[in-house]
């Protein structure tokens, strides 16, 4: 059974407004664009989620599906509405607003669950993984994930906007840490669960004692990885890259850390050997990823390099069959 990635989170519909002015829609979430762009880049993509049984829900699915992501575990309800997010750019430094507008029904997350063997790749995070409304049915399928040995990879914090009292939910995060290979965590998402701590600190007082490799991400875009023998490495490659979006260069960042991981052969019973080299080589595919997907204007990677990295996925997983007979 080929190896596949499980990406489980929130799909909404962005609309971006420049002065009040709407200039731009995408579909939105960080985890649905990652499901996006590692689908396109050849990984084999299920797409866990829920969306209304309305026009902008059949948006999103049409546009998971024209990525080759897999939709069969996207619940279609008929009792509310997708959401939308609307996304406020002030010229002259007037910084950014965003705004949700949502109506799910009160019976949440009644997705069919994909099949997941050992080594798959599961995504998941943001508030998809903390709503206390749907947390029990998500945190059973993240178990079940964890029971088949598959990679877990959270992505610590919230994004579109959404605030939440960190102590009611801080339990859900913690078993989200506990359950986790590989935590990924931007400087603002450490601002919002753990005020006034430095990465450094985050990481020593949380995160170690439950997950052993901690990736970064400062207001630069610098990528500090953390790792539970006490050594961090940094990595410079991105630093001064400007990028007028941020929330797809996180997306391509994510896609490419999985594309990575598929590509370098990295399977549940060898991340504790994954060395420096090799981790900076993930974190160097992880990076391209991220800044084709900011650069190309739709939060996923551009169809040229998507294509590109289909064929060397191909060769690689092929050099890797090879090498196991």
């Amino acid at each position: 059974m080929a190896r596949k990635n499980i990406a489980i989170g929130e799909s909404v519909l962005d609309t971006v407004f420049r002065d009040d002015r709407p200039v731009d829609s995408f579909v939105g979430g960080r985890i649905a664009n990652a499901a996006a762009s590692a689908a396109s880049a050849g990984v084999p993509v299920e797409m866990v989620s829920e969306c209304c049984n309305d026009h902008i829900g059949d948006i999103i699915t049409s546009f998971l599906e024209s990525h080759h992501v897999g939709t069969g575990s996207v619940d279609r309800f008929t009792d509310g509405s997708t959401a939308v997010s609307m996304v406020f750019y002030q010229e002259n430094g007037g910084g950014k607003k965003m705004i949700n507008f949502y109506n799910y029904p009160e019976d949440r997350f009644d997705v069919v669950w994909p099949r997941i063997d050992e080594d798959d790749v599961v995504l998941f995070g943001s508030f998809y993984s903390i709503d206390t409304v749907m947390r029990d049915r998500f945190y059973e399928l993240v178990k079940y994930a964890r029971e088949r040995k598959a990679i877990l990879i959270y992505l610590l914090g919230c994004q579109h906007g959404i605030s939440c009292r960190i102590t009611k939910v801080m339990p859900g995060i913690l078993e989200n840490l506990e359950i986790a290979d590989i935590v990924v965590a931007t400087e603002g998402d450490l601002a919002d669960i753990f005020p006034g701590e430095t990465a450094d600190e985050a990481f020593k007082n949380h995160i170690e004692f439950y997950c052993a490799n901690f990736l970064y991400i400062d207001g630069d875009s610098c990528i500090t990885v953390y790792r539970r023998n006490g050594a961090k490495s940094f990595f410079d490659m991105s630093r001064g890259m400007i990028s007028a979006n941020p929330l797809g260069w996180q997306a391509g960042l994510v896609s490419g850390l999985v594309y990575a991981l598929f590509a370098g052969g990295i399977m549940h019973g060898s991340m504790d050997d994954v060395d420096d080299a090799a981790m900076k080589r993930i974190i160097g595919t992880a990076v391209q990823f991220a800044a084709n997907a900011a650069a190309s204007g739709s939060n996923c990677i551009d169809s040229e390099f998507a294509q590109a990295r289909a064929a060397e996925l191909q060769s690689a997983l092929m050099n890797l069959n090879d090498k196991s007979e």
